[in-house]
């Protein structure tokens, strides 16, 4: 199999090339500078060049914030780079695999959502990223759309290492405590997608680590964990006034996906303990 990952060097994006090449696909790993998904011809040219069966589009505007004050940035990468990738892979009959986010929904259920409850984004970013979902099914290719939550690992920027950094230098921590989400290791995300692709598995899934946590649990724990002191407290959402509004409750249910696989995922504090050992190793 020979596969390409778009947003190559990203938190998602490394773990995907590290769980394909153990499965002895050949990898094609693209960063920003190496394919643009903006540029149409570029995307087309790349993609139809190296005939990949396979399309891991993790290239994606992330920053939440600041999508608020720049939105034509965020529809230029989420949503018209999703297209490109997505015609690209119509025209040579690759399969995409388009990574999405619980900021497709609002927040307002206390119980979690399914592929099939209706999405209502609050920010420029999730409405971005669930356009991005369209684009990815409406081209004509063969296409899996992954939703996931609350990421952390080893590349970029992530809410558990920036955690641990401004522990280690003193800093005070004012962490949110009433958003609840799944967070989820980049690397079981990988691994799981990899499991999807392997039997077949298309159109819409929620993939995350089990269990739930707010902000402020999930830094506790990783302070924990790492044995690292820190001034922590929790605040509220009001407190913190971020620039983009997010989901009070998005936990993504993954019973369908757990049956698919035949298992359960794995639970985040123990994947969390994972992470952290392994780094510290």
């Amino acid at each position: 199999m020979k596969v390409l990952v778009t947003g190559a060097s990203g938190l998602l994006g490394r773990e995907l090339v590290v769980a394909y090449r153990a499965r002895d696909a050949r990898v094609v790993a693209c960063d920003s500078a190496a394919l643009d998904v903006t540029d149409a011809v570029g995307v087309s040219d790349r993609i139809g060049s190296e005939e990949p069966d396979l399309v891991l589009h993790c290239a994606a505007y992330t920053t939440v914030d600041h999508a608020e004050s720049e939105p034509e940035r965020a529809f230029a990468t989420n949503v018209h780079g999703t297209q490109n990738v997505a015609r690209a892979c119509a025209a040579t009959g690759a399969h995409i695999v388009y990574f999405s986010t619980d900021f497709v929904f609002d927040g307002c259920s206390d119980a979690p959502y399914r592929t099939d409850d209706e999405p209502n984004p609050l920010s420029v970013y999730g409405r971005s990223k669930l356009a991005g979902e369209g684009a990815a099914a409406g081209a004509g290719a063969k296409w899996t759309t992954v939703r996931s939550s609350w990421l952390f690992g080893a590349a970029g920027a992530n809410f558990v290492s920036t955690i641990l950094e401004q522990a280690r230098s003193g800093t005070p921590l004012r962490v949110v405590d009433d958003q609840r989400g799944s967070p989820t290791w980049a690397r079981d995300l990988a691994e799981t997608t990899a499991e999807l692709v392997d039997i077949g598995e298309r159109g819409l899934v929620h993939v995350t680590n089990g269990g739930t946590a707010t902000w402020y649990e999930l830094a506790r724990a990783t302070l924990e964990v790492a044995e690292v002191e820190a001034d922590l407290q929790p605040v509220s959402s009001k407190q913190w006034n971020a620039a983009a509004v997010r989901p009070r409750y998005a936990v993504l249910d993954v019973t369908e996906t757990e049956a698919l696989l035949g298992r359960s995922m794995v639970p985040w504090p123990d994947a969390l303990r994972d992470f952290l050992m392994g780094s510290a190793s």
